[in-house]
């Protein structure tokens, strides 16, 4: 399954982190509020599960959903890490999650 974000087709959404692979990538947090999917926040790592699992806006994630807490992917194998960053604040201009920084 996927979701397009953007103008990108990121996997998922999962519901745990169990699906995910310690890769590199832009990972987004979804609420999903009964099948309507708002984005809570965006990010980038180069290792995806590991982070999402020990993410310091965990906090913020959970004050912000009126659903369920999802998680979506798009793995960026051989991207630099300064790819991956223009990705996350593409999809951060465009819909301004309200976690992280904006």
């Amino acid at each position: 399954m996927s979701i397009k974000i953007g103008r990108y087709n990121f996997e998922g959404p999962y519901t745990s982190t169990n699906s995910l692979e310690d890769r590199s990538g832009v990972y987004a947090i979804i609420d999903d509020r009964s099948g309507t999917l708002n984005l809570i926040d965006v990010g980038e790592s180069a290792t995806v599960k590991s982070r999402v699992e020990k993410h310091e806006r965990e906090s913020c994630w959970n004050r912000n959903r009126i659903g369920t807490l999802k998680v979506t992917v798009l793995y960026t194998l051989g991207m630099q890490q300064s790819g991956r960053m223009q990705i996350e604040q593409e999809i951060r201009n465009e819909f301004n999650p309200v976690c992280g920084v904006r």
